[in-house]
């Protein structure tokens, strides 16, 4: 048990359903997921992003130790890594012919991926790449190169040159920096990982909520660090992983700012905690509230409860916003027109998640920037996810009118017509002591 919490009594009141967790599959179990799902993605969602693109040949290049982002999610299971340097080939020959798919590598990547490098016969790997990319003769070669997102800059400026060299004139002119295709793949998802993108979520809502609860939490006793690492303790034993630190914070009546720390958790106090998981591959993130009942107390103060309400509606306001092809700045903007129109205060930071927790494609806002910005000119496309953050400021007559941020994010899929949350959200504050 970690220092500073103390089991107790769950608290007998109204308040947020915590849910029950689902299983942790066993690691063979998950690697078999994750190569069918690759395997289909591979199949399926490689050809339709280069053929939007209009490109009939994708190069990446990675190193071992030195991941290419991109490459990073292309490798089955058993691989887990690139070894030495890897290189892969997408080749679409057209004529709605199978696109190619090749390694310029010993190894053939659990199957998906055709080894074609034998150091034997050819020991140069970049004159090997030239000949397989002159044996086909492509009109376009894409490589990952931007200077907008790091998911599209994979091509390292040594591994740029080295290529450049190894191709005749003719070829070097045919390659061209696209910062699309890696977005597009690392955005796209297929509906069979949508289905189980539920149950992650699920797992993340059930860790906060035991997290929340009478169970870790004593009023008087635990610190707001203390629940911090209970949340890194629970994903350990587990068995999944964490992309950041959790965050813990209290808001309180008199406080000027929220309370973090080894502040103690008091009754009468909103905790806000922010939590992510990665499992199968697919990262969550999500902040949810809680609120700790004062003696004779069954529920938060109405100004509380007020507040988290005027939360989820700036997210109605969000989710309404979504259509497909328009960028994330186009979203901020009708988001943030219909929040002020119906007298909420919003602060919209909401951002892609999938294979990263900040994943690929377009943001929606920042919390310290409301107006467009570089990185939310990017198309909003269909079957993507997302991370819907934000807040609500909203005055507390409980607390003598103290203007509060209302913190809420959860995770949801945009199937080109709709938002839907994957594992619901939010809508009433866990509730934490009251029971004696």
């Amino acid at each position: 048990m970690v220092a500073g919490l103390v089991m107790s009594a769950p608290a007998i009141a109204a308040g947020a359903a915590r849910t029950p967790y689902p299983a942790v599959l066993p690691l063979r179990d998950q690697a078999g997921i994750i190569n069918g799902w690759l395997k289909e993605r591979l199949d399926t969602v490689v050809p339709r992003i280069m053929r939007e693109r209009g490109v009939d040949m994708w190069v990446l290049v990675a190193r071992e130790n030195f991941e290419e982002p991109v490459v990073a999610t292309m490798l089955d299971a058993e691989s887990m890594a690139a070894r030495r340097r890897t290189i892969l080939i997408f080749f679409d020959p057209g004529q709605g012919r199978p696109v190619e798919r090749l390694t310029v590598s010993r190894y053939g990547l659990g199957g998906l991926f055709e080894a074609a490098w034998s150091p034997e016969a050819q020991p140069d790997q970049w004159r090997r790449l030239a000949e397989l990319i002159a044996e086909r003769s492509p009109r376009r070669i894409a490589i990952n190169s931007s200077p907008m997102t790091a998911y599209a800059d994979g091509m390292t400026l040594s591994a740029h040159d080295e290529m450049m060299a190894a191709l005749p004139p003719a070829l070097r002119a045919r390659v061209v920096r696209d910062e699309v295709l890696a977005v597009r793949w690392l955005e796209t998802r297929i509906p069979a990982e949508v289905e189980r993108y539920r149950e992650i979520v699920r797992l993340a809502h059930a860790i906060i909520g035991e997290g929340l609860s009478d169970k870790v939490v004593t009023p008087g006793v635990t610190r707001a660090s203390d629940l911090v690492w209970w949340y890194r303790e629970k994903i350990r034993a587990l068995g999944v992983d964490t992309w950041f630190q959790p965050s813990v914070g209290i808001n309180r009546r008199g406080a000027a700012a929220m309370l973090s720390g080894d502040t103690v958790i008091e009754p009468g106090d909103m905790i806000w905690t922010d939590f992510g998981i990665t499992y199968l591959r697919l990262a969550t993130d999500t902040q949810q509230n809680a609120y700790v009942l004062r003696p004779g107390e069954t529920d938060a103060p109405k100004g509380l409860r007020d507040g988290l309400a005027a939360s989820n509606r700036v997210q109605d306001a969000l989710t309404a916003a979504f259509r497909t092809g328009i960028s994330g700045n186009e979203v901020l903007a009708r988001a943030r027109a219909a929040a002020i129109a119906a007298g909420l205060e919003p602060s919209i930071y909401s951002h892609p998640i999938g294979y990263h927790g900040h994943a690929a494609g377009p943001s929606i806002g920042f919390w310290d920037n409301q107006k467009p910005d570089p990185r939310g000119d990017g198309p909003v496309n269909a079957d993507t996810a997302w991370s819907i953050e934000l807040s609500a400021t909203h005055k507390v007559p409980e607390w003598d009118n103290q203007p509060v941020g209302f913190r809420t994010e959860e995770d949801a899929f945009f199937d080109g017509r709709s938002v839907t949350y994957l594992d619901g959200r939010q809508t009433q504050y866990y509730l934490i002591g009251g029971a004696k």
